[in-house]
């Protein structure tokens, strides 16, 4: 695939997002400006400042002589890049690869990306209106370097270069748009270079020996003859779709039918290769610039296209498209490999091996919320805190068997709590508790069964439970800590409840 870049240059960053804040000012200079060595120095200005011939480095006091009703706002630390990460995430509607180029630019990886637009010139054009129409005067340039793309987006006039175009186009530049070091800059135009092609043709070595390394790099990178990478603001995951509208879609129809494509597509490819999703997101990119997303998992990794839209579709609903949605991206950050098990004929069922089980398990989860249905094995402890260990999937194996020659309850609390009882002696079992303000008053009891904490890990007191019936038929799980002694109530707790 060839390589395409596109740079985005935001002459007037900061002031552009404080005019859009404050509508009133696109009609008067102002500058920002922070103090630097004792005075303040302007460090950014808008169009209209620019105009009057103030620029960044000059001193405020200097500018006020110049523009009297001069506007100054105190600089923002930090405040160019959060902007430029966050118009860097929001080109990603564009392309999967966007990477802030400090201090006052975006480059875009856009391979394969213009023919969804109509072609690299009605690319642009929709990135430029839009940005205009979110008040930001930019300006940009699509080439097959990071580097022409840089310096064509500020020193150029055509804003498409193809490659063969590269030299020519590079070399009527100043120096500055190769990117160098200031100090390599500043010896280039001392000693009379205002164009590359002044010293584009000369040897390497004395390149090299007289300006260093640097500049030889830049011009290398622009030329497409060393390689320049991107740091992008977000790690795209391998398994990824996107969608983009021709419309703005509004209505859960479209949605619906926007991620049936975009399943099929990533059911396909990971069916290819063996895997299954385990959880899945959804960003819907609206006009508005704002990104809505959905997630959904499942128990055991699918590429059932089937199975996965209903679960999707249960929450088509959660999305607000609002002015409409214009780009779709499915991706799956977690992915595992699908096991398919073999079936023995005589056994009477697959069971937790049947993948309709899963399923059934992954829709039920979709409507009561994610966390509502569990999956509990038994843990090799006698305390009963220790006793049962929650299973992160459908293939965790029991290290050993449930215990059954005592009964357990069906619900055990995470942290007994304490009751109030009436026992009549010592270690028999208690006639009535109160538990959260009600009286219980218990007709059978089973009990005690003493257990002991396992020393190995926790020291403390042992318990004695017992298994008690109240009047209603409700069944409860009721301990003594340690020894009998006269502070019974403090003693008893409850722990769990029987079916």
């Amino acid at each position: 695939m060839e390589k395409r870049y596109v740079a985005i240059w935001f002459r007037y960053l900061v002031t552009d997002w404080m005019a859009r804040r404050r509508p009133v000012l696109r009609k008067t200079p102002f500058v920002f400006a922070a103090p630097v060595h004792g005075r303040m120095t302007i460090t950014a200005v808008n169009r209209l400042a620019e105009v009057t011939g103030l620029v960044p480095g000059m001193p405020v006091a200097d500018a006020k002589a110049i523009e009297p009703g001069l506007t100054v706002f105190d600089d923002v630390p930090g405040l160019e890049e959060k902007l430029l990460r966050t118009l860097a995430e929001w080109c990603i509607r564009f392309t999967p690869v966007a990477a802030i180029d400090a201090p006052d630019g975006i480059v875009l990886d856009a391979s394969g990306c213009a023919h969804l637009w109509g072609g690299e010139q009605a690319y642009l054009d929709e990135i430029l209106t839009k940005l205009k129409a979110a008040g930001f005067d930019a300006r940009a340039a699509m080439a097959g370097t990071v580097g022409a793309a840089w310096a064509v987006s500020r020193f150029g006039e055509k804003n498409i270069i193809a490659d063969d175009e590269l030299m020519a186009t590079l070399l009527p530049l100043p120096p500055a748009a190769l990117r160098p070091d200031p100090a390599v800059l500043l010896k280039l135009q001392k000693l009379g270079f205002h164009r590359i092609a002044g010293f584009a043709d000369m040897p390497r070595a004395v390149l090299r020996r007289r300006f260093g390394e640097d500049l030889l790099v830049r011009l290398s990178q622009a030329l497409g003859q060393a390689e320049e990478f991107l740091r992008p603001v977000y790690i795209n995951p391998p398994y990824q779709e996107r969608l983009n509208c021709l419309e703005p879609i509004q209505t859960a129809t479209g949605i619906g039918i926007a991620i049936d494509r975009l399943l099929e597509t990533l059911c396909k490819r990971l069916e290819a290769e063996g895997k299954g999703l385990r959880t899945a997101a959804l960003k819907c990119f609206r006009v508005d610039g704002k990104m809505v997303e959905i997630n959904v998992a499942v128990t055991r990794a699918s590429h059932h296209r089937e199975h996965l839209y209903k679960l999707f579709e249960q929450k088509i609903s959660a999305i607000e498209p609002a002015l409409g949605i214009e780009l779709f991206v499915l991706e799956a950050p977690q992915v595992e490999e699908v096991e398919h098990e073999q079936e023995k004929l005589w056994a009477s069922g697959p069971g937790l091996e049947d993948a309709a089980v899963a399923e059934l398990l992954d829709r039920l989860a979709g409507k009561a919320g994610e966390g509502a249905v569990r999956r509990f094995l038994p843990g090799e402890h006698y305390w009963p805190e220790r006793s049962v260990t929650k299973a992160l999937s459908l293939k965790d194996k029991p290290a050993s068997g449930w215990r059954l020659d005592r009964p357990r309850p069906v619900l055990l609390l995470p942290h007994p709590e304490e009751v109030e009882v009436t026992a009549p002696i010592p270690d028999y079992p208690p006639m009535l508790f109160r538990y959260r303000g009600r009286l219980h008053q218990i007709k059978k009891a089973d009990g005690p069964e003493r257990i002991e904490r396992e020393w190995w890990i926790d020291g403390g007191e042992h318990r004695d439970y017992y298994t008690v019936e109240d009047e209603q038929g409700g069944r409860y799980w009721l301990f003594r800590s340690g020894h009998y002694n006269e502070d019974q109530r403090r003693q008893w707790f409850i722990h769990g409840f029987f079916a």
